[in-house]
């Protein structure tokens, strides 16, 4: 099993930043794609960005693209979502996620194996 801890959510306005965090615990996330999802009032869960084990492929939802960083420390099991420029449409609760298919950078939910509670972001007009 591995445990996934998210953190950084909050109250931004538009045009500003927050770092999300996402720590990993139990079995080594060693090998796993990272990735990040949302979901906001009344929509479905939706793909915002993944990165595999050694960080050279990523992967962006195109709403994100541009705006959005994920980067991960191995070391220290964590993943990052570096979120600029934001708008309010980004308000959603953001979900860390693993896939322990570590050779692919999935934009599908179904995909990942293991997800965390989640942290709420809201960014006011």
């Amino acid at each position: 099993q591995v445990q996934l801890v998210e953190s950084g959510g909050g109250l931004v306005q538009a045009g500003g930043s927050l770092r999300l965090s996402c720590v990993a615990s139990g079995r080594t996330f060693r090998g796993y794609t990272m990735g990040w999802f949302r979901q906001a009032p009344g929509k479905e869960r939706e793909f915002v960005a993944a990165i595999m084990w050694s960080g050279g492929n990523t992967y962006y939802a195109d709403s994100v693209k541009g705006r959005f960083t994920i980067s991960r420390d191995n070391a220290r099991n964590t993943v990052f979502l570096q979120m600029d420029s934001l708008k309010p449409e980004d308000t959603a609760v953001y979900y860390c996620a693993a896939d322990r298919t570590g050779s692919r950078v999935s934009h599908v939910a179904y995909d990942y194996d293991y997800w965390g509670q989640g942290t709420q972001v809201t960014v006011s007009s």
